[in-house]
């Protein structure tokens, strides 16, 4: 019976090869009609056709010729099918619905036949028996091959995907900077399944503003990418997606209603085809926050983006966001300490005759950030100027916070005209008590140094015109340079001091003499020992810089820098101060050794105004007339002998005509050690009216101390006149 059934199949399929397109048809139109899936894509609705054919064609042409049933095989296209269904993220059940939708049309088809050639029931029976186990048998052939390529093309694009997210994790966020961020990722979405990529972060977001953003979004291109093999791009993409130039042509708005505006509001990620072109808009969000939104597009790949890809564009586009959120925040935080630092140094240097001076501070590049690093230049009495170079041991806001403590207290400190050990030995206090209040801190900074490693070192400097003599002394600091003015530059060797912050060890200053036109080269570590190259290499090479003829010292400071920081983020921070000594010669000091007696006030009077006049300040003539009388007085009355008076003529000879600074120094100093204090006198009192008098007249004026006795001195200023007469007498 099965060979007569065999044979009859063997018949009927043969009558069925010249329809073989009706069958053909029918399939297509079952198909298309309950699985509208297949022909969405056109590439995989070609092959679809396609496999139709190849199974009809070769299950009739098998069956005319006698084949064994057991041994047709599906087409080979049906592999091919399988693996792009796995691709476009298609389920594998329309495979197999596929398979037996067609079983049921060409069984059909078969059955139909056989009243037309037989009207033996039993044949009949026979043969459709026999068709349905063929049928069975082939479409669990196919099924099994189609599910065995469709499960390693799933499993093989699971592994690619897998390792894409491992490769984002590896290759994006590299870095703290927003902009290289953004841009890796997209460059590895473009070299792995895009063929176009736009990274767009919201303008506040990037401009460090924690303010919700409100519609239309503003947004900032940060980066682009495009597939790496050559092919032109389209001009509608390359329209919609410009090359980012300059930051401002990068800043653009975000539509109503765009796909961007809408993921930026919801959060949520989409997908979107029209024609060949297919495109996901994925928000990049990071700890509860929308940072941004990238797009990848496709317009040369045939398959569209589905579900699984826009999942995998999710999975990287949150890689990328934590790793641009951090990035973000470490810029923002840079950015607030930098800026804090800044603040904290000086702006501008003081008007001084002693020294020309330029600067340059440098914050460290990579991850160290802000650091403590600072330098200061303050005008001292006497005409004298102290310069000070430190560096705080850490990075961050707390390191920049804790350096204008110490600067603060540094310049207090050298109100006092403290001699630079004793200013030394007052901040190493500072330090400690800073320490102390760190280790009480019950929340401390995670940016902070650890409790008990706060320290510091400092060089403090003190430099006399008049007598061309430095004072310095140093806590734990590097040495500083010299550079004569032959042209030989040189350390000054000083004891070094410990750093601040270990308190109970005494400093130790040291005077120099640094004549006309010396150059003193006042820095951190961070200059010396940049970029690998030891300590020793680095002091030859900044001789050589201070050597190396320049037109100003803002020349030598670049010139320097440039010699020993060729790139712009260096490791360490860096604080450079350069200072060209003036002296004051016998033309702009005069000195009177008076009696104490209250005689000599007279006279001193009377050689004040002759030696005014002689350097052409005759202005400055009754205020400093005024001065010296209670200045005089002062320590006649109250002073030991010896009693000295000096005038200091503020201002180089060549700046005599309407330059600023042209002022006025007068000094009066005794041997006694009392300190005279500014008190408001009664109504019938006859003293304490002096020092209100010098207050008035003088810009300022103060008392410094020496080993043995003390000076008492007040600052005139020609470009500030003294008050006029009446308010006087209503301070007095």
């Amino acid at each position: 019976m099965d060979g007569t059934a065999d044979g009859f199949v063997s018949r009927v399929a043969r009558e069925l090869v010249p329809r073989a397109d009706e069958l053909i048809a029918d399939v297509t139109r079952c198909l298309r009609g309950e699985l509208p899936e297949l022909w969405q894509d056109p590439e995989l609705a070609r092959m679809t056709s396609e496999n139709i054919a190849e199974h009809v064609v070769g299950v009739l042409t098998g069956l005319g010729r006698g084949a064994d049933p057991a041994a047709l095989e599906p087409p080979p296209s049906d592999v091919a099918r399988a693996r792009r269904l796995a691709r476009r993220g298609t389920s594998v059940t329309v495979m197999l619905r596929a398979h037996r939708l067609g079983e049921g049309v060409i069984l059909d088809g078969f059955l139909a036949e056989l009243p037309r050639l037989t009207d033996d029931p039993e044949l009949i029976d026979a043969v459709s028996r026999r068709l349905l186990a063929m049928a069975t048998g082939y479409v669990d052939r196919a099924s099994e091959q189609g599910v065995l390529a469709f499960q390693e093309e799933r499993d093989r694009r699971l592994q690619w995907r897998l390792s894409l997210v491992n490769e984002a994790g590896l290759r994006i966020g590299t870095t703290l900077d927003i902009t290289r961020t953004a841009q890796e990722l997209a460059d590895l979405a473009a070299e792995h399944f895009a063929d176009l990529v736009t990274v767009d972060l919201l303008d506040s977001m990037v401009r460090g503003h924690d303010t919700p953003t409100s519609e239309p979004f503003l947004l900032r291109r940060l980066a682009r990418g495009t597939r790496p093999d050559g092919a032109p791009e389209p001009r509608a993409a390359a329209a919609a997606h410009p090359v980012p130039t300059e930051a401002r042509a990068r800043l653009h708005s975000c539509p109503d209603g765009s796909p961007e505006a809408r993921a930026l509001a919801s959060g949520r990620a989409s997908r979107h085809t029209r024609g060949t072109r297919s495109w996901l808009v994925v928000p990049l969000s990071a700890r509860g926050t929308t940072l941004g939104v990238a797009r990848f597009s496709r317009y040369r790949d045939p398959d569209p983006y589905d579900d699984e890809d826009l999942l995998l564009a999710q999975e990287i586009a949150a890689k990328a966001a934590v790793a641009v959120d951090n990035a973000c925040r470490y810029t923002h935080a840079r950015a607030t300490a930098l800026t804090l630092q800044r603040s904290l140094l000086p702006q501008r240097t003081a008007e001084q005759p002693a020294v020309e001076v330029a600067s340059r501070y440098l914050p460290a590049g990579a991850r160290a950030g802000v650091g403590g690093d600072w330098y200061d230049v303050i005008p001292l009495s006497g005409a004298r100027v102290a310069l000070v170079v430190g560096d705080v041991v850490g990075h961050g806001i707390h390191a920049a916070a804790t350096m204008g403590r110490l600067r603060t207290a540094v310049r207090t400190l050298a109100d006092l005209d403290l001699p630079p050990d004793e200013l030394l030995t007052h901040l190493d206090d500072v330090v400690i008590r800073l320490a102390a209040e760190d280790r009480a801190d019950p929340e401390p900074n995670q940016d902070r140094v650890a409790c008990g490693d706060l320290g510091a070192s400092c060089l403090y400097a003190v430099y006399d015109p008049v007598a061309g003599r430095c004072s310095l002394a140093r806590a734990g600091h590097v040495l500083p340079t010299v550079l004569d003015r032959d042209g030989t530059a040189g350390l000054l060797d000083l004891p070094a001091g410990p750093p601040l912050g270990l308190g109970g060890l005494p400093f130790e200053a040291v005077e120099a003499e640094l004549p006309e036109g010396s150059l003193l080269a006042l820095y951190t570590d961070g200059l010396i020992a940049g970029h690998g190259h030891d300590v020793d290499a680095g002091l030859a090479t900044l001789r050589e810089a201070l050597a190396r003829p320049a037109g100003s010292l803002e020349d030598t400071c670049d010139a320097v820098l440039d010699a020993l920081l060729p790139t712009d983020r260096p490791r360490d921070d860096v604080a450079l101060l350069l200072a060209r000594t003036h002296t004051l010669g016998d033309g702009q000091v005069a000195v009177w050794d008076l009696e104490p007696d209250p005689a000599a006030v007279g006279p001193a009077r009377v050689d004040v105004a002759r030696q005014l006049t002689a350097w052409g300040l005759e202005e400055l003539g009754f205020a400093a007339g005024l001065v010296v009388s209670e200045l005089v007085t002062n320590a006649v009355r109250y002073g030991r002998p010896p009693i000295r008076l000096r005038l200091i003529r503020t201002g180089r000879p060549e700046e005599r005509d309407g330059a600023p600074g042209r002022g006025l120094l007068c000094e009066v100093s005794d041997a006694g050690g009392a300190t005279p204090h500014l008190r408001r006198a009664r109504t019938f009192d006859e003293g304490g009216r002096g020092l209100l008098l010098v207050a008035q007249l003088a810009a300022r004026w103060g008392t410094r101390h020496a080993r043995q006795g003390k000076t008492v001195w007040a600052e005139l200023d020609e470009t500030e006149p003294a008050p006029p007469l009446p308010d006087l007498a209503a301070a007095l």
